[in-house]
């Protein structure tokens, strides 16, 4: 690359990075923060539909909406999917056409019979997923005997027992909780039509060897059923009554469990069933906050599965500082004055596993004090770390973050690795359960989060302590034969690799580290033709597509972090990489990224945050241009 195309690069980044910083600044919420929506997707909607009908409140026109925007994701074969471009999902395309039926469209209609093709091709319900033939249940078109038993006496069982509660990560352990209650009821609410159709007839699937886990369980769960047709009648009473207690105690200040849609739904349901009217303050408080996610847009109407303000404001700030923006700057005292009010400062589930240690972090969502986000205080000590000396208050961000630095040690867990909510959740056994086919269901360490809480104790000063040297052991073992890094919560060896290579270099591992170089030439290898770097979902599930996709502008940013770290500012690799974020950019400052790059549980549920395009490539160019790594 010659100097004069060197510098139209640089030139053009500058011009980029203007545009994006004014852009964000625009986008900031007077009170602070800033959150950008997390399309998910349309089993959000069809779920709240049908939640609505169970619980008798329904309306033509919340029905209406969105269904308007259910049937705008249908694809021209008739089906739905899990994430923009992915292939066909089978229960996804159930559920949606169950949500349509509710809203009145026609079996016969063209779009529908396209939908009922494709799901009968497929196995019909017979194929779905268990969350599924659950929704189903609720209204007769499914049996409750033919869905795995987990009663909710498991409530009993002691935090040191295989398979109790506190085995399962925390976005499980509230639904699995919540849903024992519903199992054991097993309610049966009018749907208004029957759904026959969308079954084939084809027999179960035969038990597997009992000397397998999936066949132990399996008949564990035979014998579960037969305790469910049996249960002692004392003992269900005050499981129920203990569950239900535990449920209501989490709910969350904004009316969410743990801010996400599946346990919050089945609260409400489990709560109905034991008796709580529309009318009760949980009851109410959980539909109001429903209310509070759903995003009502011409004629559609469609809920975000969470909310990210605490993640998105942090991320903000990193990228504001690294395009020079001033610590004293009013946006910036205003961003970290309302992450300073959202510290969590109370005990939550996470000090069942670590009893003494003092509270301390912040949450991904508004009001989420139940479970504060490891990763997202790594990266709000960050972010703080940026402005604290410019504070008009500098004691009082010095003691938010040696609280929130504290309470990360303390939740290192035994292998030296960090999870994203909880230490040591790493109870496998819990993945074989016949109940749990909706996802990760345990919370271990993972590259991506260990490297943010190492990247962390590095601005920190503390890069040779033990509990840093630990995170880098854990780093360097889980290291791809490629050279990359799994990515967790973020599609995926990109992220991951543009997570741990940063990290690595600000704890003082050389750039000359045969683990650094490895990871650099991965990311040369997978760079796209046009000059940016992108990864598909697939590649959760395909190893074809490990590091394969449309370049897109945050993965594009992730191994441009990577790279500028690792000493590569002046590679070919890095320059392309910056010409593509330039030359793709809109005219208002951001980038079109309809592809997602957010992972929820890796190969079933994912995430476009709509702040991802902007954030990060702020951050990458900036560091590009300032020198920052």
């Amino acid at each position: 690359m010659t100097v004069r195309t060197a510098s139209r690069i640089r030139v053009a980044a500058e011009d980029a990075l203007r545009r994006a910083r004014d852009h964000l600044l625009k986008l900031q919420h007077e009170q602070g923060w800033w959150k950008g929506e997390l399309e998910t997707n349309v089993t959000m909607d069809a779920e709240d539909l049908l939640l609505r009908q169970f619980l008798g409140i329904r309306g033509e026109e919340e029905t209406r909406l969105a269904a308007n925007w259910i049937r705008s994701k249908q694809r021209d074969d008739g089906t739905w999917t899990n994430f923009f471009g992915g292939p066909a999902d089978l229960s996804t395309t159930i559920e949606s056409y169950v949500a349509l039926r509710l809203a009145d469209d026609p079996r016969d209609a063209a779009h529908m019979r396209r939908a009922l093709e494709y799901i009968r091709d497929r196995g019909g319900l017979e194929g779905a997923r268990v969350f599924t033939h659950m929704w189903l249940a609720l209204f007769g078109a499914w049996s409750w005997d033919e869905i795995p038993a987990l009663p909710p006496e498991v409530i009993f069982l002691p935090d040191w027992f295989p398979l109790n509660i506190y085995d399962f990560a925390c976005w499980a352990r509230q639904t699995i909780v919540a849903l024992t209650v519903v199992g054991a009821h097993r309610p049966i609410r009018p749907l208004g039509f029957g759904v026959e159709e969308l079954r084939t007839g084809a027999p179960g699937a035969a038990l597997d060897p009992w000397t397998t886990w999936a066949g132990g369980f399996q008949r564990l769960d035979r014998a579960l059923h037969w305790y469910e047709r049996h249960p002692s009648g004392r003992l269900r009473r005050l499981a129920l009554a203990r569950a239900t207690e535990w449920i209501v105690r989490h709910q969350e200040a904004d009316g969410s469990w743990g801010g996400i849609q599946p346990p919050w739904v089945y609260s409400l349901i489990a709560l109905n069933l034991r008796g709580y009217g529309l009318d009760h303050p949980v009851m109410r408080g959980g539909l109001d906050g429903i209310d509070r996610f759903t995003i009502v847009e011409g004629e559609t109407r469609r809920l975000e599965a969470c909310q990210s303000p605490v993640w998105d404001t942090a991320l903000a700030v990193i990228a504001l500082a690294d395009a020079g923006l001033g610590a004293d700057d009013p946006a910036m005292l205003r961003a970290v004055d309302w992450l300073l009010r959202e510290e969590i400062r109370v005990r939550g589930d996470w000090a069942v596993r670590r009893p003494n240690l003092p509270p301390g972090g912040w949450a991904f969502e508004f009001a989420n004090d139940n479970y504060p986000d490891i990763d997202d205080t790594a990266e709000v000590v960050l972010a703080l770390r940026r402005v604290a000396r410019d504070h008009p208050e500098p004691d009082r961000v010095e003691a938010a973050i040696a609280r929130g630095l504290a309470w990360l040690v303390g939740m290192q867990s035994a292998d030296g690795g960090w999870a994203a909510f909880d230490a040591d959740n790493t109870r496998t056994l819990c993945r074989e359960l016949p109940f749990c086919d909706f996802g990760e269901v345990i919370d271990p360490p993972s590259a991506d989060v260990t490297a943010h809480v190492v990247e962390m104790l590095a601005a920190e000063g503390m890069g040779g302590e033990r509990p840093t040297r630990r995170g880098l052991s854990w780093l360097a073992r889980h290291q791809e034969r490629g050279g990359s890094w799994f990515g967790r919560w973020g599609a995926n060896h990109v992220y991951g690799t543009g997570a741990v290579l940063p990290a690595a270099v600000a704890a003082g591992i050389p750039r000359e580290n045969p683990k650094i170089r490895a990871g650099v030439r991965w990311l040369e290898r997978h760079q796209n033709h046009d000059g940016g770097w992108g990864e598909d979902l697939r590649s959760y599930d395909e190893a074809a597509w490990i590091g394969r996709g449309a370049s897109t502008a945050s993965q594009t940013a992730w191994a441009l972090l990577a790279l500028l770290a690792a000493g590569e500012r002046e590679s070919e690799a890095a320059r392309r990489g910056v010409a593509w974020l330039a030359q793709n950019q809109r005219a208002e400052g951001t980038w079109d990224e309809p592809w997602y790059t957010g992972t929820g549980f890796p190969g079933d549920f994912y995430i476009n945050y709509h702040l991802y395009r902007l954030v990060f490539p702020i951050t990458a160019l900036g560091r590009y241009l300032g020198g920052t790594t």
